[in-house]
């Protein structure tokens, strides 16, 4: 289509601009606007990623928005029905019925809409760059006396990522034969996968049979009262997926996950060297509170050092930043796996994180705000997300501790955006705590109630969206916080 002489003005002073003018193309605006004009159904095959917004001249940007609104409302948009919402505009002594006019006239075949679609937006995002970049640079030289420079890059990301986002154009719906082969894919890696399992294996055999492993995009809660061990279990997930990585290299050149996983692990309450003791006590079978303490033999420390050794290889990250906010979560996250590749997500724990400076007067919408953006994250980018999360005080008030749904804390949010919920539960830790009088028969009982209960844990299943409910019976070692399976065949209670 050639282009239609309807902004003098404009052309004429280009060339005498000291600066690059922003990359825009009115020749595939105009184009699109006119093939539009002329066959309404070219809306539709561009509707789904462009706005109005993505035009760069404004009685483009006035057109597209009002032709939308029309066909939407099922209505035909045409020169003749536009040009009463338009209203006056300077198109260099071109009236506004007399551009449709020649909008409609110089169209090119609807054929050709989605592509100029295309070209439009991508010359958007290219303006959107160069406006972040501006930014960037400006905010750097005069930053206000509360902003860090962190704090700087973690906005960039954002816009970054929110324009990455926004209005893609790859979106929309696919054809259900295309759903299948991904859904066989799935299922020969399955097949493939020591385990046979469709998702990352946990490394609990018992959990991993119950759930078929981690599974991609999925929100995994794992809540409990304090002492119950959902930190220690969340670690000890995390470390049995980092250790067994293993990559391959795929046809293309494209590296990617065989087994096991790149592990990211934000630790809101514990430091990054708690952490790291918490795994060593783990790994080497010497507890941590004597690493802390220096109390160990030669024998422990050649444990210690063994296991050290062994980890130092394993793709495991860890951000202690305290009190990050679920946009500061998902920008890091977002960093880790273009830099590194990520597998899968840790949170320790939801009620330490923070949302919106809008929401932060209530904490229920907060924290349903925090939920919704973590399954979002765990959506976008393909991977599990396991987030810890504390349980309400009402379990104590019953006889029977074990948690149920309703004692999520704070938010039916966690319950609703959560596709798999596990609870933690250990009856050693409240029978510790009801030791009747010594010599009396309620003292024998109790002690056969212990030694029964002894190093064993409960995880019970709440919820799972595409699975059994049930409870697996794991063991524990206090000592060094290891849950581990029972060397028994009959661990896993029956399916409810």
């Amino acid at each position: 289509m050639a282009t239609v002489e309807a902004f003098p003005q404009r052309q004429s002073g280009q060339s005498e601009r000291p600066y690059r003018t922003p990359p825009h193309n009115l020749d595939a605006e105009q184009a699109l606007l006119g093939a539009i004009l002329i066959n309404n159904d070219a809306f539709d095959r561009v509707s789904d990623f462009l706005r109005s917004e993505h035009f760069v001249e404004e009685i483009h940007r006035r057109i597209f928005e009002i032709a939308g609104s029309m066909i939407r409302a099922g209505k035909l948009a045409t020169p003749i029905t536009l040009k009463t919402f338009l209203g006056e505009h300077d198109l260099g002594g071109v009236t506004v019925p007399q551009y449709l006019a020649r909008l409609a006239t110089e169209a090119t075949t609807v054929i050709n809409a989605y592509d100029y679609g295309r070209s439009i937006y991508d010359l958007a995002m290219r303006r959107e760059l160069i406006s972040i970049g501006e930014d960037v640079v400006n905010v750097a030289y005069d930053a206000p006396v509360d902003s860090s420079p962190r704090d700087q890059i973690e906005e960039a990301e954002r816009r970054l990522y929110q324009i990455a986002e926004t209005g893609r154009y790859d979106g929309g719906f696919q054809r259900f034969s295309d759903a299948l082969k991904i859904a066989v894919d799935m299922a020969a890696r399955a097949y493939e996968r020591e385990g046979s399992l469709s998702g990352i294996a946990t490394g609990l055999s018992d959990l991993d049979r119950y759930m078929g492993g981690l599974q991609a995009s999925d929100l995994v809660i794992l809540a409990g009262r304090p002492g119950m061990g959902k930190t220690a279990l969340a670690t000890n997930i995390a470390f049995n997926i980092a250790r067994t990585y293993q990559s391959r290299t795929r046809a293309d050149g494209v590296v990617e996950t065989a087994d096991g996983g790149v592990v990211g692990f934000f630790s809101l309450e514990m430091s990054a060297e708690q952490l790291a003791t918490r795994i060593i006590a783990e790994q080497s079978g010497v507890a941590s509170y004597k690493i802390r303490r220096g109390d160990i033999t030669e024998n422990d420390f050649r444990r210690v050092a063994d296991a050290v050794t062994e980890m130092q290889q394993i793709p495991f990250y860890i951000d202690q930043t305290g009190g990050v906010s679920i946009a500061q979560v998902a920008a890091r996250a977002r960093r880790l796996k273009r830099q590194k590749g990520l597998d899968m997500l840790v949170v320790d724990y939801l009620q330490l994180m923070t949302g919106s400076k809008a929401r932060a007067e209530n904490r229920v919408q907060e924290l349903t705000e925090i939920t919704t953006g973590l399954k979002a994250l765990a959506k976008e980018l393909n991977i599990p997300i396991l987030a810890c999360s504390q349980l309400s005080r009402q379990v104590e008030q019953r006889d029977d501790k074990r948690p149920q749904l309703s004692d999520l804390r704070e938010s039916g949010s966690i319950e609703q955006d959560a596709d798999v919920v596990l609870f933690v539960f250990r009856e050693e830790y409240y029978l510790k705590n009801k030791e009747p009088r010594p010599g009396t028969e309620e003292h024998i009982a109790w002690m056969a109630q212990m030694e029964s209960a002894h190093g064993r844990a409960e995880v019970i299943i709440g919820k799972q969206r595409h699975g059994p409910t049930g409870t697996i019976e794991l063991q524990f070692d206090a000592e060094v916080t290891r849950f581990s399976t029972l060397a028994r065949e009959d661990t896993i209670a029956e399916i409810r």
